[in-house]
């Protein structure tokens, strides 16, 4: 079983004023959700350990999650709010964030209350502000730590700074992840941010170093690359209409974990011994998966059948 760690929130958009206020859209976020959602989607059996109000928007997040068939056993409910990040567009068509999380659900998590893992959990999937951001960054990044000989980590920082927005300690927690995560997988955009003076090959072979097992880093339009400490791969984007990149680096990761399970390759020890050939048929598999969830609005991402056996 997978057990995806991490968020889950509303992304609110503001719309036309009304005489008494303005219209809200509120739509299921959060990149770990979108994680599990999608292994659920590829035919993984997967759960998600989070921290989710019991609020009108937490029961909505509960319903999307049993709705894809994950596993909610693993839920901390709290009568905590819900997170909302509010996405409103400036006179000049640039969209504005404010997020609103401080004292909400999913930050509840603590070493007392958190639930134990079910025996059958081989891999644990942590990411985004949820390792930045405490209590919950403290609980997840001990639970990693003590898993680490047990389970297979992945991993994907997935930044957030309108979340968190002190570049320094998101640098701590990745570095720290990076030393207990098998599998990192992160985007250019999110090194350039992190490491503006190193290159990705460069911040690749410093995790290989300390111990990651495999570096996959997505590219946008130019593609993706994969680094172990024997080998290296690239593959090109998958040319597709893009109609919305929300959840496309989500689905990548979900994709990835999915064929290395398909592929018998979820221990650290199969990850190191990949070869050039077996990381350029991991990285087409989840470039295609993303691609698919860029043809469509809304981070719907894509379920095996429409994916190669």
């Amino acid at each position: 079983m997978f057990v995806v760690c991490g968020e889950a929130l509303m992304d609110v958009y503001m719309g036309e004023s009304t005489p008494v206020g303005m219209l809200l859209d509120a739509r299921i976020g959060g990149s770990p959700l979108n994680v599990a959602q999608g292994l659920a989607r590829l035919e993984r059996p997967v759960a998600f350990l989070c921290g989710l109000s019991t609020d009108a928007l937490g029961e909505r997040l509960v319903a999307s999650l049993q709705a894809e068939r994950v596993d909610t056993s693993l839920l901390l409910r709290s009568d905590a709010p819900s997170t909302l990040s509010v996405v409103s567009v400036d006179a000049g068509g640039v969209p504005r964030y404010a997020f609103h999380g401080n004292g909400a659900a999913d930050r509840q998590l603590t070493p007392a209350n958190l639930p134990a893992l079910p025996p059958a959990t081989r891999v644990l999937q942590f990411g985004s502000y949820a390792l930045a951001v405490e209590p919950v960054g403290t609980t997840l990044r001990a639970l990693a730590a003590r898993e680490r000989e047990r389970c297979l980590i992945a991993y994907d920082p997935n930044v957030r700074l309108n979340v968190e927005p002190d570049l320094a300690h998101w640098r701590e927690v990745v570095e720290l992840m990076a030393s207990l995560a098998h599998l990192v997988k992160v985007s250019d955009e999110d090194l350039g941010l992190l490491y503006p003076a190193e290159t990705p090959e460069q911040v690749a072979a410093r995790w290989l170093a300390g111990g990651t097992a495999l570096v996959a880093v997505t590219r946008g339009s130019k593609g993706s690359s994969a680094w172990t400490a024997a080998a290296q791969a690239d593959a090109p984007a998958q040319p597709v209409q893009v109609i919305d990149t929300v959840g496309a680096g989500d689905t990548f990761q979900a994709a990835l974990l999915t064929w290395l399970d398909e592929h018998d390759a979820l221990t650290p020890a199969a990850l190191a011994a990949f070869d050039v050939r077996q990381l350029e048929a991991l990285l087409r598999f989840a470039t295609q998966a993303a691609a698919i969830t860029c043809s469509r609005r809304g981070a719907d991402m894509p379920r095996r059948a429409e994916l190669p056996r």
